[in-house]
């Protein structure tokens, strides 16, 4: 079999096949993409610098918001140049345990991704909530034990998968048509038994996804108690008003997560495969493309930041 070792039916290496049906058309398609990248590199480091340097940033909703742009910035780099790569120069081929190494990231960073969302939920219901106790509950350590517990979370649940697809033995050849080594898509490449990958993936989630879903949506029913017993109209439209960014985030995250997760599993025969390619990679360079603008936007605090930081860079103030 070629690309697989002889005493073995471990392939050496995969071909990754772009956005099948549509290779002609792999530069044009890369167009946007890059763009995005480079938009979710720069916005999300940007977020970064500006939480770790202003002071006035230095509250639990922004740490938090520091952590899904690291998050995003290494979700999507761990995915989008080795992308590229198949589209401009034609490079398909990856190592087996490369693969197996981006299947990992790739599937670890989106439980991340969902968890950091979780966890600004339940930090809007503290601060909405319990406003007079807000930095006391959030402190530092909790966070910071927040944000390892989650980590942790994710790394345990998904490093089955990269064992798991492992076992397998792969005798139908070594063609992979996507961009990116996904957990379902090397799996369907192997000729033996996958069920276990299948059920194991749907435990996963299951446990992530919709444990956190759960959770966002106990604390928005909270938060939205709370708001609906203020007095003031005025005092209620603010305190909404800090939960809209999050709530834009939430749904440029899972409405394609959703949709991809679905496809892949139910829909695989009615819908074409060009079109689950192609929401799969947006699925993860939308939301670290569309975070930072949406954050940059809405949020009084960022954009007095980056006012300051402008203005302090022209008249040349370190």
């Amino acid at each position: 079999m070629s690309g697989a070792n002889s005493s073995s039916l471990t392939p050496d290496f995969f071909i990754l096949n772009g956005v099948p049906g549509l290779e002609t058309a792999h530069v044009w398609i890369s167009l946007p993409f890059c763009f995005m990248y480079m938009i979710a590199v720069a916005g999300n480091s940007g977020l970064i610098y500006l939480i770790g340097h202003e002071e006035i940033l230095h509250r639990p909703m922004y740490y938090f918001l520091a952590l899904l742009s690291f998050t995003d910035v290494t979700l999507c780099t761990t995915t989008v140049p080795n992308m590229l790569c198949i589209f401009w120069f034609n490079f398909k081929e990856i190592g087996f345990n490369s693969c197996l190494v981006q299947m990992f990231f790739v599937h670890m960073l989106t439980g991340m991704e969902s968890g950091v969302l979780m966890l600004m939920a339940l930090d809007r219901y503290v601060a909405i909530c319990y406003p007079l106790r807000y930095t006391s509950i959030l402190t530092n350590t909790v966070i910071a034990k927040a944000g390892l517990a989650t980590f942790l979370r994710s790394v345990m649940l998904i490093f089955p998968f990269p064992v798991f697809t492992k076992r397998l033995p792969y005798c139908r050849g070594t063609l992979i048509h996507h961009t990116y080594c996904d957990h379902m898509s090397v799996a369907k490449v192997s000729c033996g038994n996958a069920k276990v990958n299948a059920i194991y993936g749907l435990m996963v989630a299951l446990l992530i996804g919709v444990f956190d879903i759960c959770c966002i949506s106990v604390s928005y029913t909270m938060i939205l108690r709370a708001v609906v017993s203020l007095s003031s109209a005025d005092a209620r439209h603010k305190a909404f008003s800090t939960c809209t960014s999050h709530i834009c985030a939430i749904v440029i995250t899972y409405v394609p997560a959703f949709f991809t997760f679905f496809t892949h599993r139910f829909g695989g025969h009615t819908i074409p495969h060009h079109i689950h390619i192609i929401v799969a990679n947006l699925y993860l360079l939308l939301p670290p493309t569309m975070n930072p603008i949406i954050y940059g936007v809405k949020t009084k605090q960022i954009r007095e930041s980056i006012i300051k930081f402008l203005m302090r860079d022209k008249m040349g103030i370190t």
